[in-house]
């Protein structure tokens, strides 16, 4: 491209220099022997009237008397009647510019000039004109180089922002050319990166997420399907597949809950559902990993809650929280539903060493963790709460208490003491 700017600009300079070149070179070359031409007429009448005004006053005419007034560079001729002709300077030879002129005494003055003088006064104002079309040419590839250069430049660069989209690097450049046209080019790949940017950062915290929030329920199924292998009793066997069942039902609810939430995370689905249910589906589900550490796990509290809310999506925080107090707490863990004004709670603690100081504030971000761990399942799950218009809090480091918020549908209610599972 910036060759065939160079081209195309250098060749309109070579049309316009030819056109109005040569046009000038014609108009000077008449102007030249136009002048010449004048010149040597001007000359002539001016010999004739000093040939004229001596005769009438009767003084001499000689060759040295009108040589002292006229151009010696000029070959004159004064032929007066009944003398000889008078001649003036060397005639020239070859081409030559001629004019004549007669006197009031019937005297003819022929004044001639060669054409060589006005051959080099042309030659002079062609080479003028020469250099001055050389100058418009050096300046025309100056110019045309810089315009190239501005112009195929941010191309170049453009082509660069384009391959390293498509190359996986949707960072935008922010670079702006001057030229309205390339900074509207520029401004949509930027704007083309960003939204790259947020699809491919979108993809992978959905990957995290699903590998993050799949891996305990896919970890227990395996369980039960394990024990439906190891058993021989009907009766168990068909137990154990209905739960394996209900737990393929939920992780089903698990993925369309983190593709509706990559999508779009404000979407909800919250309906009025029973608490309770979702609590006893979740302790039956940690069960055997309690079991396997050797610790309890305690339900406690109010009964008989009705909340607002997705209950897959509730599952889902509650598991969050029941698996991290499995991983980093010990002891017993709690689960105790109250109610607080027009909210239900859920809270769990355990008996652990707690959250640190340093991390009270940033446990719901990404990345921050207390031990060896991803770090996505407590933002996640905040995230998930939010989904719905509930909130999750850590209400108390040592020891730790989480607590989900959800608004309360109000019905009867009853107080059980705590079970252990």
């Amino acid at each position: 491209m910036r060759r065939r700017l160079i081209n195309s600009t250098l060749a309109v300079v070579l049309v316009v220099i030819a056109v109005f070149g040569v046009s000038l070179v014609v108009v000077e070359t008449r102007t030249i022997s136009s002048s010449a031409q004048e010149s040597v007429e001007s000359e002539a009448l001016r010999l004739a009237s000093i040939v004229d005004s001596r005769l009438v006053g009767g003084e001499p005419v000689n060759p040295d008397i009108i040589a002292e007034q006229t151009d010696t560079r000029r070959y004159a001729e004064i032929r007066i009647p009944g003398r000889d002709p008078i001649e003036l300077g060397t005639r020239p030879t070859g081409s030559v510019i001629r004019a004549s002129a007669e006197g009031e005494q019937d005297t003819t003055v022929t004044v001639e000039e060669s054409r060589s003088a006005v051959t080099r006064e042309v030659g002079r104002s062609l080479l003028i004109i020469g250099a001055v079309a050389l100058v418009a040419v050096v300046a025309a590839v100056l110019l045309a180089v810089r315009q190239a250069n501005r112009l195929a430049s941010p191309l170049t660069d453009l082509a660069e922002t384009a391959e390293r989209l498509g190359s996986g690097d949707p960072r935008p450049r922010h670079r702006r050319y001057g030229v309205p046209e390339l900074d509207r080019v520029a401004d949509v790949l930027d704007a083309s990166a960003e939204r790259i940017a947020r699809m491919l950062t979108a993809e992978r915290r959905l990957a995290a997420d699903a590998s993050h929030q799949l891996r305990t329920p896919l970890t227990a199924l395996s369980m039960r399907l394990e024990e439906i292998t190891l058993t021989d009793e009907p009766e168990t066997v068909k137990e154990e597949a209905s739960i394996a069942l209900a737990q393929v039902e939920r992780l089903t609810d698990v993925v369309q809950r983190l593709l509706t939430n990559s999508r779009d995370p404000r979407t909800g689905s919250a309906v009025a559902f029973d608490l309770d249910e979702v609590v006893k589906q979740q302790l039956e589900e940690w069960r055997p990993a309690y079991r396997s550490s050797g610790r309890a796990i305690v339900h406690s509290g109010r009964r008989g809650m009705r909340a607002v809310g997705t209950p897959g999506a509730v599952a889902q925080v509650l598991a969050a929280l029941i698996e991290n107090s499995l991983m980093h707490g010990g002891g017993t863990v709690a689960v105790r539903t109250r109610v607080t004004g027009n909210q239900a709670v859920v809270e769990v603690t355990d008996e652990g060493p707690g959250v640190p100081a340093e991390l009270g504030a940033r446990i719901f971000e990404r990345t921050i963790s207390g031990r060896n761990s991803t770090g996505i399942g407590l933002a996640v799950a905040r995230d998930l709460a939010e989904a719905d218009g509930g909130r999750l809090e850590l209400l108390q480091q040592h020891p730790p208490v989480f607590a989900l918020f959800l608004s309360r549908v109000a019905r009867e209610h009853r107080e059980e003491k705590p079970t252990v599972r």
